[in-house]
This record gives structure tokens, C-alpha cells and sequence, in this order.
């Protein structure tokens, strides 16, 4: 794997850690902003809080990556493989219960 690739490994396992520290923190702050029945002085504040917090807190910056290349697009989650890896590796009969289809 490229210092590229493994650089997006890591950058995108950061984010996922990020994401879990800030979850309970960032669920709140979003519930609060979307209830009405709170003065909008309170409402604002938390929408101030939600901003603050960093973005790459946020599930939606998060890639579900190869493991084997840091391919970041046709990624199998069950086997968080890309699918040229998965390919390569079924052909080679390394997978167990993977085999070629034929009918």
C-alpha cells in the first residue's frame, strides 16, 4: 500500500474515533437546536455549541475504506475489502466460503 493510501487509512480511523467521542455531545446539542419549544436564545446557543465542535466529529466525514489498498469506493462492508482486493483473493481460493460462481 502507497504512503497515500495508508495516510487516508489513518486520517479515516482518526475520524472514526473522533465521531465516537463526540457523538452523545453532538446528538444533544442537535436535539436541542430542533426542539421549538425552547426560547431561541437557548436554541442558538446550542446550534453555537453544535459549530464548535470539530467536523471531523461528524459520521458523515467518515469512508468506510479497503483495508488491504485504502481503496475508498466499492468497498464490501461485510469484508471491509475493496473489490479488486476481494477478487484477487477469492481467485486465489483465501477466502473461506468464497468461491466462483458457475452455472
Amino acid at each position: 500500500m502507497s504512503v497515500c493510501r495508508e495516510n487516508a487509512n489513518i486520517r479515516d480511523n482518526h475520524r472514526r474515533l473522533l465521531a465516537e467521542k463526540f457523538e452523545l455531545r453532538r446528538n444533544l446539542y442537535k436535539a436541542l437546536c430542533k426542539d421549538t419549544s425552547l426560547p431561541d436564545s437557548l436554541r442558538e446557543e446550542n446550534r453555537y455549541k453544535l459549530s464548535k465542535l470539530p467536523r471531523n466529529s461528524s459520521f458523515t466525514r467518515i469512508r468506510n475504506r479497503c483495508i488491504f489498498s485504502g481503496r475508498g469506493r466499492a468497498v464490501y462492508e461485510t469484508f471491509r475489502m475493496s473489490r479488486l482486493v476481494f477478487r484477487a483473493l477469492a481467485n486465489k481460493g483465501m477466502l473461506n466460503g468464497v468461491k466462483k460462481a458457475s452455472w
